[in-house]
């Protein structure tokens, strides 16, 4: 099956997506403070929010390689499902053509379709993302918007960083280190999981983070730096994930696809 193939190819060569493997005073306890507590809020102002476009970015240096994954899509908060066309990044001699790849995330899955190496051009490739050693937080070249945002519930240190405009909406900025291991315990359920299997398969459940609230407190931008250990190589890949949320309320259809239409063969090595 693939999921099987999947988690014998490791965290990011498992999908096929990548082509290699302040001021104020911080508050480290995590257990009190107004700024702890506007950042934990984040997930659930989302949620009232209702839905999103997203822009996303991911960027990974390894062994002097540095490559980026853009996409772009919507998503739903409330059903925590939405979809991303995400950009791969150019081959090695420079072809000027990017295939783009269609992922719908779901809770507990994520579905790509364009997915090459053998697979029907018809047919999606589904992974179960608590499968992943770093549950879909970089295998899909895109963190779900979801759990970029219930990440935040684990923080555990946090400071002011200064008030600034960001695409000309006036935003907050808050620096901090986030424990992926917390966030597991208080995420939704249909993120806990890939939370959890984040927090073995990392290099450090420790996740420094960036994020951007605006007046209603809702994330306008959040970057995560991630460390894990590719099972290819033995240094650790430094991944910078970047997400943009804004045009709140979208209308998000977003179907997910039929036993039928989902491949259940063997994943070629690409």
């Amino acid at each position: 099956m693939a999921e099987r193939r999947f988690r014998r190819r490791g965290a990011v060569v498992a999908a096929g997506v990548v082509a290699v493997g302040g001021c104020g005073a911080p508050l480290d306890d995590g257990r009190g403070g107004e700024q702890v507590d506007v950042v934990r809020r984040a997930a659930s102002v989302l949620v009232d929010a209702r839905s999103s476009k997203a822009h996303t970015s991911m960027e990974m240096a390894t062994g002097g390689t540095r490559v980026t994954i853009r996409g772009e899509g919507v998503y739903d908060f409330r059903r925590h499902v939405g979809r991303l066309k995400v950009l791969l990044p150019q081959g090695p001699a420079g072809d000027s053509s990017q295939r783009a790849i269609t992922e719908l995330l779901a809770p507990g899955a994520l579905f790509m379709k364009n997915r090459g190496a053998g697979v029907p051009a018809d047919k999606w490739v589904r992974v179960e993302t608590a499968s992943i050693s770093d549950g879909n937080l970089v295998t899909g070249g895109a963190t779900d918007p979801s759990a970029a945002a219930q990440l935040l519930l684990g923080v555990k240190s946090v400071s002011y960083v200064g008030q600034e405009q960001l695409a000309g909406t006036d935003v907050t900025h808050y620096r901090g280190t986030a424990d992926l291991r917390l966030a597991a315990q208080r995420a939704s359920d249909g993120t806990r999981d890939s939370l959890a299997a984040a927090a073995k398969g990392f290099a450090s459940p420790r996740v420094p983070f960036d994020v951007y609230l605006d007046e209603q407190g809702r994330i306008r931008k959040v970057r995560h730096r991630f460390s894990f250990v590719n099972g290819q190589q033995k240094d650790a890949v430094a991944v910078a994930s970047t997400t943009l949320l804004f045009d709140f309320g979208v209308p998000v259809d977003v179907r997910l696809p039929d036993r039928d239409d989902i491949y259940a063969g063997r994943i070629a090595e690409e």
